[in-house]
């Protein structure tokens, strides 16, 4: 490749050190480059320049990059790495790089290796000390969040949301006291399905449903999460979907009394702690939702504990 100098140090039980633009014969270079995510006009020189002289591209989907690298007037050897081969693929990659040839990896739309097998090449990469070295580009849920209008000083990717009541369910109830902003990927034919358990505990949060990035329909349904699923009941959509939704308030994600004395509440009864919320003007849903976040539970869990002791909600 042009220009191309990469230099791997491993020693063993010590640090590894990797020069990306250092002189080396061999091994080759794993390259991780970018791809749009909607707009060609995304694609970026370096990136074009990058498919051009590597020895190999490995592709999610032959197909769809078929398409882009027709484009681009890119006519390198095209394999496939995926995530029902990478276990055939993924040694056989491995192999060629030893060998000092150049790999590009490219997902259908954005940056490889993320919510992608292509981790696992990246790993197995590292781990042979064959250089990793990143093209950067698009990337659908940082879009999504900087045009969301939510805070962006904090915030957890979280791809795509289990498919079960059940594991979502599980998901969420570690996420009660997240203070950051949340970013999930989700389908479009799923997206009601799991706007609905969303809404059970997080009706009143901020949510924006962004679709469609870069295209021509690109679209973002701002409001709350109650809001936002009426909207979808109505106008179904369509198009792979970014859900950025708001992280834990400062009463949702607080632990300490405003004395700063720590988990006050893990003295007081489950009624009394609810009490504490509601002379704070909190209604007694908003209280419970507070409770449930000091104590890394859901809400229903509240609800259902405050029954067992002859409460009402």
């Amino acid at each position: 490749m042009t220009n191309n100098r990469n230099e791997t140090t491993v020693h063993p039980e010590k640090a590894s050190v990797q020069k990306s633009f250092a002189p080396l014969d061999a091994p080759g270079t794993l390259y991780l480059v970018a791809t749009p995510i909607g707009n060609l006009e995304d694609m970026t020189f370096r990136a074009i320049r990058t498919l051009k002289e590597v020895q190999l591209i490995a592709a999610e989907d032959t197909r769809q990059t078929r398409k882009l690298l027709t484009h681009f007037e890119i006519q390198n050897r095209l394999v496939s790495y995926h995530e029902h081969n990478r276990e055939a693929s993924g040694p056989e990659l491995i192999r060629l790089l030893s060998e000092g040839q150049h790999i590009a990896l490219v997902s259908d739309a954005g940056i490889p290796a993320i919510s992608d097998p292509g981790a696992d090449l990246v790993r197995d990469a590292v781990a042979q000390g064959i250089p990793v070295v990143p093209i950067p580009g698009a990337n659908a849920a940082l879009s999504g969040l900087i045009m969301s209008g939510l805070p962006t000083n904090r915030f957890l990717f979280l791809g795509f949301p289990p498919r079960d009541r059940k594991s979502l369910n599980k998901l969420l109830d570690g996420l009660e006291r997240e203070s950051g902003t949340l970013l999930f990927y989700e389908s479009p034919h799923r997206l009601k399905k799991t706007l609905a358990v969303v809404a059970e505990r997080w009706a009143d949060r901020k949510i924006a449903i962004v679709r469609e990035l870069t295209k021509r329909h690109e679209e973002a349904i701002r409001g709350s999460v109650a809001a936002c699923l009426a909207r979808i009941e109505e106008v179904p959509l369509l198009g792979e979907c970014c859900l950025i939704i708001e992280g834990a308030g400062e009463q949702e994600g607080n632990t300490t009394d405003e004395a700063g004395q720590g988990q006050w509440w893990a003295s007081v009864t489950l009624e009394q702690h609810v009490a504490h919320y509601e002379n704070l003007q909190q209604s007694r849903k908003e209280a419970m939702k507070s409770v449930a976040a000091d104590r890394g539970v859901s809400r229903r869990d509240v609800y259902q504990a405050l029954l067992g002791e002859g409460q009402e909600e």
